[in-house]
């Protein structure tokens, strides 16, 4: 038998790798079959002309796997084995859907496209070239350094004791949320604990209100923990559950965004959050408020929170790092009841781990400092000039009837429009043009979805943004005078 020698530098391997990769891709395929003997080391490795040392390192390998089997005094052979018949299509693409789960195609048809855009209007995302990257960077060098062991392995504590503790007093202050430190849970994200309280406090089938429109992230959580969403109509207070006919069961769960609706940027008035908690009360019911960007609020200071008014209630508050600071940090938190505490940090600890504690810590102090409420400050004068920016952009629409949302807060606006095929014109007109819109309509649960634009502004530079709210403001009056309303 005569083998091709490996190449002299191979582009990727030890010669011995390459070797051990050739012969077994051969007895997979069938070109070494069963029961036929091997070379011995001496000759394969005078044959290829590399040492026999690096032969008897593939062959070892091979034999270690089970695809060549020893026989004392007799060499080396393939084994017999029961290999996969080959593909009658050699490269045909295979289907992954025929094994999806019907959850699973659930979960991919609410996926969208996910690539973490940094276009003009690409809702959601902060201000990154304008984070503190320097004192970041030398706050984890510190803790890097300075950690113990304890950081680096396993733990159920449910957080960094000093990142839970400048949580809490910040969340106190700023958002008037009622917890001491114990109450708060670290997470990967929001998401974790979405889905933590879905999968700890709700069985499949049970009902979880949700904002009509509303945030897609959360609904698909539900959905994956087999919850059934119930959509609630969104008016200018927030979630309107009179909306609901009255003969309605009640909710396992309910979720709100009551500081700043998402996406319609609503705020609920404290008379209908009252009602919603006596609502909970007496159904058993279980609030998840979901306090995602409050901090960016440009007319007046933050609403205080749900949870605030709960006293002590049932209220599970969720907040994430990835708004106010980075997505890529992957940290969030929740605000338990006092009697749930335990279990979710159990429950944590099982499921996802817990981990980044140096990040934690470094974060503890980035708070402490004063990094954390200074950069708040700054990214909230620098939405207000770009959310400013994007207006200007849009006016010659706007004076010719474009209706925009009135952004009192948060990261993005909202653009209503006069029909879905609308929507889907300016969508498609702006793909071509390499402009991402995100439609209002993907936003709703109900059928009858109003259509709109969701108009990101805190990720992008003023000149980019100026750029591509001057092309939209083009293309609506173009697509107003050219086109049919419907």
């Amino acid at each position: 038998m005569r083998l091709a020698p490996p190449a002299a530098e191979p582009p990727s391997g030890s010669l011995s790798q390459r070797l051990y990769a050739a012969l077994r891709e051969w007895i997979q395929q069938g070109s070494l079959p069963a029961a036929s003997a091997l070379p011995s080391s001496r000759r394969l490795a005078a044959d290829l002309g590399i040492g026999r040392n690096t032969v008897l390192a593939a062959m070892d390998r091979l034999v270690a796997e089970g695809f060549v089997e020893a026989r004392p005094g007799a060499g080396l052979f393939v084994a017999s084995l029961a290999l996969p018949e080959p593909s009658p299509l050699p490269g045909a693409p295979i289907q992954a859907s025929r094994w999806h789960s019907r959850r699973g195609q659930r979960l991919l048809e609410s996926c969208g496209e996910m690539e973490g855009s940094r276009d003009a209007f690409a809702p959601g995302v902060p201000a990154l070239d304008l984070f503190p990257r320097e004192a970041w960077q030398r706050l984890l060098r510190r803790h890097r350094h300075q950690a113990s062991l304890d950081a680096f392995g396993y733990a159920a504590s449910g957080g960094h004791h000093a990142l839970k503790t400048a949580l809490c007093d910040y969340l106190r202050l700023s958002r008037s949320v009622n917890c001491q430190p114990h109450q708060i849970l670290i997470t990967q994200g929001a998401q974790q604990g979405f889905e933590l309280i879905a999968r700890l406090l709700a069985d499949p089938d049970d009902s979880v209100w949700v904002e009509d429109p509303g945030y897609a992230g959360a609904k698909a959580c539900f959905n994956m923990a087999g919850l059934t969403p119930v959509p609630v109509p969104v008016d200018a207070q927030g979630m309107q559950p009179e909306a609901l006919a009255p003969d309605s069961p009640p909710p396992r769960l309910i979720y709100v965004t009551p500081s700043h609706q998402y996406p319609c940027g609503v705020t609920m008035p404290v008379a209908r959050r009252l009602a919603l908690l006596d609502f909970a009360r007496h159904h058993g019911a279980l609030i998840i408020e979901d306090d995602y960007d409050s901090e960016f609020r440009y007319t007046t200071a933050p609403v205080a929170s749900l949870q605030g008014l709960a006293g002590g209630g049932p209220v599970l508050y969720v907040g994430t790092f990835s708004k106010v600071l980075y997505p890529g940090l992957r940290l969030g938190y929740l605000v338990l009841p006092e009697a749930l505490v335990d279990d979710f940090r159990r429950a944590n600890a099982r499921l996802h781990r817990e981990g980044q504690y140096v990040s934690q810590s470094a974060l503890a102090d980035f708070i402490v400092e004063g990094h954390f409420s200074r950069h708040i400050a700054r990214m909230r004068h620098c939405y207000r000039q770009r959310q400013a920016c994007l207006r200007e952009a849009l006016a010659p629409a706007v004076e010719q009837g474009l209706e925009l949302s009135a952004g009192q807060a948060g990261m993005h606006l909202v653009a209503r429009l006069a029909s879905r095929a609308q929507e889907q014109r300016l969508i498609e007109r702006g793909r071509r043009e390499g402009v991402t819109l995100s439609p209002l309509s993907g936003h709703y649960l109900a059928p009858d979805a109003m259509p709109g634009l969701v108009l990101g502004y805190a990720g992008s530079t003023p000149e980019r943004i100026a750029e591509a709210g001057g092309w939209l403001a083009r293309a609506w009056i173009d697509d107003r005078q050219h086109q049919p309303a419907g």
